[in-house]
């Protein structure tokens, strides 16, 4: 429920808008579009600028290490977030090439990584800790406001992480992971045993859980996601338990609300060590793209027949997102750019640079 503010008008506004395109400024045409993402390199924490195309790039700054991105529908701008147990998130401008604006989380408050703007660009959610009980959160920042917090919305769990808005632009889809943390003991997982891990759909407007979708497996911590434009949801999970045990690592939810894991090849599960990172559903063909940084794999999938197309070794492969052309783009943590073709022939590089990708391209 919203714990500080009605949004009712703020609701409106974001319904009119609903006609803008799921893919804003920087994407919008492919030959020139620019990836972001955060790195580190000789001098740091930085965030990158970087076009495939020419590759052209900026670099800006941070004090800490970030993790995922959304670019804000209608204008040159980007929010990236600082990597749990981070309190801060930077608002770059692509024009201008700089940062232009820093969000901090709050008081007892910390980011988890990810956020997603609603459709008319008013309005920033993103996954969040409240410190002093551990409940998962999404907070509400104001872009119009200079990101001011303007509400709170509980997700009655722990340890939300990716979130997607949903093709109706009042949703959002959310991976719940379910691992307690606290700042005070930096990234260790308080919680194993009794983990309530989930994949939730949240009305934005007025908070209420819509759908709640458990894994199969209470330490199958549900983590990264992306929704095609039918309204299916891919997740990705990381497994908490014991190594020589195999699980799912990946669940389709359905776009009339039913949920099922995908089981893949018992030696590919294997290979993935129980971990998967980015996910990328293609607006224009039924693929999608998942990532497998410590199994060094790319799986692309046909999402319609859930079935496996192809398995690629990609050294430390990192993040993923569609190029808009039948394919995807995907970064390495070893500081190379691909890309993946859509028809399941070998990634293609593009460029290496001297940086460490994070886990998610934007």
């Amino acid at each position: 429920m919203w714990q500080r503010r009605e949004f009712l008008k703020a609701a409106m506004l974001g319904l009119g808008s609903l006609g803008l395109p799921a893919l804003c400024w920087a994407q919008g045409e492919h030959q020139d579009a620019w990836l972001w993402s955060a790195i580190d390199d000789a001098q740091g924490h930085q965030l990158l600028g970087y076009q495939p195309s020419t590759g052209n790039r900026f670099r800006a700054p941070v004090p800490e290490r970030c993790h995922g991105g959304c670019r804000r529908p209608g204008q040159p701008q980007i929010a990236l977030f600082s990597r749990r147990p981070g309190r801060l998130a930077h608002v770059l401008d692509g024009n201008e090439q700089r940062e232009v604006t820093r969000i901090t989380a709050g008081p007892d408050h910390h980011f988890y990584g990810h956020g997603a703007y609603s459709p008319d660009g008013r309005l920033l959610y993103a996954t969040a800790n409240r410190i002093k009980d551990s409940a998962g959160v999404i907070r509400v920042f104001n872009a119009e406001n200079d990101y001011a917090l303007e509400g709170e919305i509980d997700l009655a769990g722990i340890g939300p992480h990716e979130l997607r808005l949903m093709p109706d632009g009042q949703t959002l889809a959310v991976g719940l992971g379910g691992i307690r943390t606290h700042p005070d003991y930096g990234r260790v997982k308080l919680n194993l045993d009794d983990m309530a891990p989930a994949l939730l759909l949240v009305d934005r407007l007025s908070g209420a859980i819509l759908e709640r979708h458990a894994p199969s497996h209470h330490q199958l911590s549900c983590r990264h996601l992306d929704v095609a434009p039918d309204g299916s949801v891919l997740a990705g999970y990381q497994f908490q338990g014991p190594a020589w045990e195999q699980q799912p690592l990946l669940a389709f939810r359905e776009p009339d609300g039913s949920f099922a894991e995908m089981a893949l090849p018992d030696d590919l599960t294997d290979t993935l060590r129980h971990y998967i990172a980015s996910i990328a559903m293609a607006p224009d063909a039924p693929l999608a793209l998942i990532t497998a940084p410590r199994g060094h794999r790319v799986l692309l999938l046909d999402r319609n027949e859930r079935r496996l197309i192809a398995s690629h070794h990609l050294p430390d492969a990192a993040g993923a997102l569609p190029d808009g052309n039948g394919g995807f783009w995907v970064s390495s943590g070893e500081g190379e750019i691909f890309r993946v073709p859509g028809d399941g022939s070998q990634p293609q590089r593009l460029d290496a640079l001297d940086l460490r990708w994070d886990n998610h391209l934007s």
